[in-house]
C-alpha cells in the first residue's frame, strides 16, 4: 500500500525588518524633529536664518550654476519618480512571476500622498520666490506659516516636497534595482545601493535651496519627514505579507531573491 503524504505550505511569521540606525527611538526623534521645527516657524522664529541664507543663494546665482541645479533639482520630482519606481516594480513582478514587487511603489505612493501634501496645505507657506514673482508679496511676508489667505498654489513650501520625495521614491528604486538586477545574472554593489538612497536626495537638497525654491527649513522638513517615511517602509516584510490566497501562483519573494 502506497502511503499518501500530505505536504501543507507554512508561511513565515510576519516580522518588521530591521533598519539602521536602529530602534523606534529615531523615528520619534525624527517626528519629534519635525514637530518642534514646525512649532518653530509658527511662533515666529528661525526666519533670520531662513532669509540669510535665502538672500546668500541670491546673490551667489549665476546664470550657469542656475541652469545646472534646476537640471540637478528634477532628480526630485515625484511624478516621474513615482512612473519609475511603478515601471520597475511591474518590470520585477513579471520576470519573477510575483505581485510582491508592485506593493513597495503602492504603498509609498499613499504614504507620500497622504502626507507631504496635506502638510502643505495645513502649513500654507510662501516659498522665497514668491517675492520676485507671483503673488509679489512684500518680503517678510513670503516667511510665516498658516496664510490661508493666499491660493493654495502659492502657499505650498512646507515642508519641501522635492526633498521627502526623493528620499522616498530613491529608497524603492534601491530596493527594486538590486533584485531586478540579479534576475539577469547581474549584482549591485551595496556602496552603489547606498549611493542611490544618499546622492540624489543630498542634490535635491541643495539645489531646492539654492535656487530659492524653499526655504533651508523647508527642506530641513522635508528631509526629516522624507527619511521617517523611509525607514517606515524599509521596515516593511515585502516577501512575508499575506496575500489572497488567488494570488498564490504569482506570490514569490523578491527582496531575498534568489
Amino acid at each position: 500500500m502506497v502511503g499518501v503524504r500530505e505536504t501543507t505550505t507554512v508561511r513565515r511569521k510576519v516580522r518588521l525588518r530591521p533598519v539602521r540606525p536602529a530602534g523606534w527611538r529615531w523615528d520619534l526623534l525624527l517626528l519629534a524633529g519635525l514637530v518642534a521645527l514646525t512649532v518653530a516657524l509658527a511662533t515666529g522664529h528661525l526666519f533670520g536664518l531662513d532669509r540669510a541664507v535665502a538672500d546668500w543663494a541670491d546673490t551667489h546665482r549665476p546664470t550657469v550654476a542656475r541652469w545646472t541645479a534646476m537640471i540637478l533639482n528634477y532628480l526630485g520630482q515625484g511624478t516621474p519618480l513615482t512612473l519609475v519606481a511603478a515601471g520597475l516594480g511591474v518590470l520585477l513582478a513579471l520576470r519573477l512571476r510575483s505581485v510582491r514587487p508592485v506593493l513597495p511603489p503602492v504603498v509609498a505612493f499613499a504614504l507620500t500622498y497622504l502626507t507631504i501634501g496635506p502638510l502643505k496645505v495645513w502649513t500654507a507657506r510662501p516659498a522665497p520666490s514668491a517675492s520676485s514673482k507671483e503673488p509679489f508679496l512684500p518680503p517678510e511676508q513670503t516667511l510665516p506659516l498658516f496664510q490661508h489667505d493666499l491660493p493654495i498654489s502659492y502657499a505650498q513650501s512646507y515642508p519641501s516636497g522635492h526633498v521627502a520625495n526623493a528620499i522616498v521614491w530613491y529608497g524603492v528604486l534601491a530596493l527594486l534595482l538590486a533584485p531586478l538586477l540579479r534576475t539577469f545574472g547581474r549584482r549591485m554593489p551595496p556602496r552603489l545601493v547606498t549611493a542611490v538612497r544618499v546622492v540624489p536626495p543630498l542634490v535635491v537638497f541643495c539645489t531646492t535651496i539654492y535656487l530659492g525654491w524653499h526655504w533651508l527649513t523647508d527642506s530641513v522638513a522635508g528631509l526629516a519627514l522624507g527619511l521617517l517615511l523611509d525607514r517606515l517602509l524599509r521596515r516593511v516584510p515585502w516577501d512575508d505579507l499575506p496575500l489572497p490566497g488567488r494570488l498564490r501562483d504569482w506570490d514569490r519573494p523578491f527582496t531575498s531573491y534568489p
